[in-house]
């Protein structure tokens, strides 16, 4: 997920880009209905899912639960995210990825629903809790993959990277505020409310997605170097187990996906277990406690939304390599935090890994859409988020263990030298600096 030292001039196209002249130009995405439904159900969705985490907690420790409660529940709903992961990434290039992004939402509104109805009547306890945290993550295995290759499915080429950051807009603004609502609709009604609410924007979702038209999927691209596409791309398998094996296969072949993903597996988990366990702590020592930490993931939030906000203007060359330098920002928190820096360099860099991350998921997104074939694009999706997932409870164990003995402030630091590191060898790697924003047909990725 990150990389070493490049200059500016080689990862940026400083000229913009231009279709080819027998080329017909497409509508941007925001003039195509299928791309504003997409982005609308995208929208609806945002609303419930920022106020969720805050009301689920609240929700495990109205009914008596402590710290035990809460690990339990959050681990029910992360565990079949992981585990049916391949599994949805295999749907996901067989069956329309419509009715499966509408299944998966509206799976998702009953589980909510349930959890809210048994809130509301004070029956709730830890294992019912559970019970619809391990539906909704059943739900978000089948709808991660399933979202991947929808955009490739309605915008052109020359539009997919705008539209990967509008997709990514209403998420990111929402999650300055959302969390804010929240925690005021929780406090003046109940997480009941909270909860209900974020059933209604799935099942609202879930509609709006069973009516989307996407186009038939597009022939395979033309890798941008090293061994050739799978073989899966032009022959569909039989069996969903041979669509497994063709698509791992698929994912070796290619050098920059594989170490991309590996080097995204050590950074978020080197991410979350400095920022998201570690930093709430240093924030109650060194800063203002959660005062503090609330405005540090502000800033995180603002800046996200900022790197939105790039990315519908600015449009590089070397998508990968941008994607590698762009999560490398991620180690400025942990850093500012470790070396124990004023708040306001904390907030700043809180803000700058932000932007950062940003610009990488939408240029990462953006080039798997370019060289990966759209009936391949859910099981490549599933294979990187796989890796990254299963690392971090380690993370957090190991991090957990070693700021015991050692101290946060010098985990902290150790989590960013691993990111830095992360970034370095994988901008090593010669492929990172091969895929560009060039199509099949031989011209450039946007318009």
């Amino acid at each position: 997920m990150t990389g070493g030292r490049v200059s500016v001039q080689t990862v940026v196209g400083d000229e913009p880009e231009r279709a080819a002249p027998d080329e017909p130009r497409a509508p941007t995405p925001l003039r195509t209905p299928a791309f504003r439904r997409f982005l609308l159900a995208n929208l609806v969705s945002a609303t419930g899912t920022a106020m969720a985490p805050l009301a689920l907690a609240y929700a495990v420790l109205g009914t008596g639960g402590g710290a035990g409660s809460l690990g339990v529940v959050l681990t029910t709903t992360t565990v079949p995210a992981i585990v049916f992961s391949l599994a949805g990434g295999v749907l996901a290039d067989r069956l329309p990825r419509s009715r499966l992004l509408f299944g998966g939402n509206l799976l998702a509104a009953g589980a909510q629903a349930a959890l809210a109805l048994l809130v509301g009547l004070r029956q709730a306890g830890t294992f019912s809790i559970a019970a619809c945290g391990f539906v909704s993550g059943v739900a978000t295995a089948l709808i991660a993959p399933a979202a991947q290759g929808v955009v490739a499915q309605i915008v052109a080429p020359g539009h997919r990277q705008q539209a990967n950051a509008l997709v990514r807009l209403p998420g990111n603004g929402v999650r300055v505020l959302g969390p804010a609502l929240g925690g005021v609709l929780v406090a003046a009604a109940g997480p009941a409310w909270a909860l209900g609410w974020d059933a209604c924007s799935f099942l609202i979702a879930a509609f709006l997605l069973l009516g989307l038209r996407l186009n038939a999927p597009a022939p395979p691209p033309l890798p941008p170097s090293g061994p050739p596409a799978s073989a899966a791309a032009n022959t569909p398998a039989t069996t969903p187990l041979a669509d497994l094996r063709a698509g791992w296969h698929a994912f070796r072949s290619r050098t920059w996906l594989w170490t991309y993903s590996v080097a995204g597996t050590v950074v978020v988990a080197a991410w979350l277990a400095g920022y998201q366990l570690l930093g709430p702590i240093v924030a109650a020592q060194r800063y203002d406690g959660a005062r503090a930490w609330g405005l540090v993931q502000g800033a995180f939030a603002l800046g996200l939304l900022a790197g939105t906000v790039v990315c519908l203007r600015w449009r590089p060359k070397r998508l990968v390599a941008v994607a590698v330098l762009g999560s490398a920002g991620l180690a400025l928190p942990p850093a500012a935090m470790g070396l124990g820096l004023p708040l306001f360099w904390v907030l700043l860099g809180a803000g700058a890994g932000g932007i950062g991350l940003d610009i990488a998921v939408v240029a990462w997104t953006t080039a798997l859409q370019h060289h990966v074939a759209q009936g391949e694009q859910g099981r490549m999706s599933s294979f990187t988020g796989i890796g990254e997932r299963l690392a971090v409870p380690f993370a957090y164990l190991a991090a957990a263990l070693a700021a015991h003995t050692w101290g946060n402030g010098t985990v902290l630091l150790v989590c960013a030298a691993v990111i830095a590191a992360a970034t370095v060898l994988n901008l090593c790697v010669r492929d990172v600096h091969r895929v560009d924003r060039r199509t099949p047909g031989g011209t450039t990725g946007e318009g």
